[in-house]
């Protein structure tokens, strides 16, 4: 396993704490404003502060020739599918367990890995997609009776997760010359334009101002587990490898139940806690390599 650095291990805490316990103020904020035009503007106040930083580091925003189309596609499975997906999963279902379901992503890798790109599967690995296929449906199983919703939360939370790994194999497949901080820029900038279209299209216009509790954790979510952590998140992609990367996101479904327990009173039943460890133990399988024999 490749020996982290100081200034990296923060990186990663930092950015399992922002991301964690953002995943309560979803519910907060969309108990007052629709799904997209809450996304509206966390995408408008993350490209604002995403270009400011830009600009005080002196980076530039020039693109690729020829890479345009690549990163509109990552922008969609990154960022677009991904925005619209998570906030509706919290609407069926609490938004610790949502979170489970979305950072599945790394199992989904394993799996588009191996029947797309021929990768090999491994023992460890075939466990880990076992151990979490069953941990969702334990986690999912009481829902079914507590939320008539409960499906839908299932659907849009496994997409978030199946989109997030698509979008994952598209930036680390692709050569992004001259770009740093612009890389995440755009990916968000791209995801803007047909959420705010359907915003203005769906939602219409907003009957009244939000409380100023909603106003701040949307503004929140903009400017720090948005801007900040995604650019945090690419940052490490390419910083480390990918195995390592990802294991950020074991302790952030972890963070984001324990937050939904404490800030919202959600429930977590003893065949749930079973079923958020069984994912843990899944993901570790599917992310630290096993000791060498020999």
């Amino acid at each position: 396993m490749t020996r982290l650095s100081p200034k990296v291990l923060a990186l990663l805490a930092g950015l399992t704490l922002v991301w964690g316990t953002n995943w309560p103020l979803f519910r907060i904020a969309l108990a007052e404003l629709p799904v997209l035009t809450f996304r509206s503007v966390v995408l408008t106040v993350a490209i604002v502060v995403l270009y400011v930083v830009l600009r005080l580091r002196g980076e530039s925003l020039t693109v690729p020739r020829g890479k345009w189309p690549t990163l509109i596609l990552a922008s969609l499975m990154n960022l677009t599918v991904w925005n619209i997906a998570t906030s509706l999963a919290v609407l069926y279902i609490p938004s610790g367990h949502a979170s489970v379901l979305a950072y599945t992503m790394p199992l989904w890798v394993a799996l588009i890995g191996f029947v797309v790109f021929r990768q090999p599967l491994t023992g460890r690995l075939l466990a880990a997609i076992l151990i979490g296929a069953a941990a969702v449906v334990a986690l999912m199983a009481p829902n079914f009776a507590s939320y008539a919703g409960a499906p839908w939360g299932l659907f849009w939370g496994l997409l978030a997760g199946l989109c997030w790994a698509i979008g994952t194999f598209v930036v680390k497949r692709t050569s992004w010359p001259g770009m740093g901080l612009s890389l995440t820029f755009w990916q968000v900038a791209a995801a803007w334009p047909p959420i705010v279209l359907g915003a203005v299209v769906i939602d219409g216009p907003p009957a009244h101002l939000p409380s100023t509790l909603v106003m701040v954790a949307t503004l929140y979510t903009g400017a720090i587990p948005m801007a900040l952590g995604t650019a945090a998140w690419f940052a490490l992609v390419k910083l480390l490898p990918a195995q390592v990367a990802a294991l950020s996101s074991i302790a952030i479904p972890i963070v984001a139940v324990l937050s939904g327990m404490i800030l919202l009173h959600e429930p977590l039943s003893p065949l749930q806690a079973v079923a958020i460890g069984s994912t843990v133990i899944s993901l570790w399988l599917a992310l630290v390599p096993g000791r060498s024999v020999g």
